[in-house]
């Protein structure tokens, strides 16, 4: 099993080959990690959200993290996406992507995506509509106001559709969808901003069992061509779609691997079992 320790020997092994840290546009992965998170500490009020939290993300991974509430899931999020700062620590983006110097916006246009488990849709406009809203573009008043869809953005809003199995929904309004269908569009979405790393808070939260096997085989499919950090409950769901499992437990890193080797850990079980 691989906890702080290692992913803090991983770090030094990384930083040392990439030499000295400069934030320049562009995500480098040449040393395949996409995200680093070193010594991580984050308090509120005397208590300790995240406790020298280290962690490192493959590009292209997708990777469950699970742990009980109050385990850290939220705060970790929080500082990748510059929501938070850490008290300590340090975060990158790739080998040069400062995110502790970086706001929420510029973190986002970076390559960032998070989806919160609530979903938020137009729900007025149409699920094409919707994702033509959210299409990477200048986004100042009189740009938008002229801009026109061209054939490369019309493609890869069907791509997307055809992605997230909407295709029959294109003209629908999007507040007749169904929960799941809304969850799926909020990641059309974010696909639209064309993120390198998606992170997803409890994504499959209130969906139908068909709903919850469908988001499965989109994660999957989505796996490679995107990194993908999943934090979620639903323990049938994480062993159905996990490649790698990280559990939290007071703000650091408890265990890390495969389910299988997460579900024999002894100390996983004490913690989720209260033994």
């Amino acid at each position: 099993m691989t906890a702080a320790a290692p992913a803090r020997e991983q770090w030094d092994d990384a930083a040392a080959a990439a030499g000295t840290r400069v934030l320049t546009p562009g995500v480098d992965t040449s040393h395949l990690g996409i995200l680093y998170l070193d010594g991580i500490s984050v308090s509120f009020d005397g208590f300790k959200a995240l406790n020298d939290l280290s962690l490192i993300i493959d590009a292209g991974e997708l990777r469950c993290v699970i742990g009980p509430n109050g385990a850290g899931k939220t705060t970790m999020m929080d500082v990748i996406t510059g929501k938070t700062k850490p008290d300590a620590g340090t975060a990158f983006f790739g080998q040069t992507i400062d995110l502790t110097r970086l706001s929420e916006p510029e973190i986002a246009g970076a390559g960032i995506g998070r989806k919160f488990q609530k979903p938020t849709v137009f729900e007025q406009h149409t699920v094409y509509e919707n994702l033509e809203l959210a299409l990477k573009a200048d986004k100042r008043v009189w740009p938008t106001l002229t801009a026109r869809l061209d054939g490369a953005a019309r493609d890869h809003i069907a791509a997307t559709l055809d992605t997230i199995k909407l295709l029959p929904e294109a003209g629908r309004p999007a507040g007749l969808l169904s929960h799941g269908q809304k969850q799926w569009l909020e990641i059309g979405m974010l696909l639209m901003q064309e993120p390198q790393l998606l992170l997803l808070d409890e994504p499959v939260a209130g969906m139908t069992d068909d709903e919850t096997i469908r988001s499965a085989e989109l994660f999957v499919s989505l796996a490679g061509t995107y990194t993908l950090i999943v934090v979620e409950h639903d323990m049938d769901f994480v062993a159905r779609i996990a490649q790698r499992v990280t559990v939290l437990h007071e703000g650091g890193v408890l265990a890390e691997g495969s389910m299988d080797q997460i579900q024999q850990n002894e100390q996983v079980i004490e913690v989720f079992l209260g033994r």
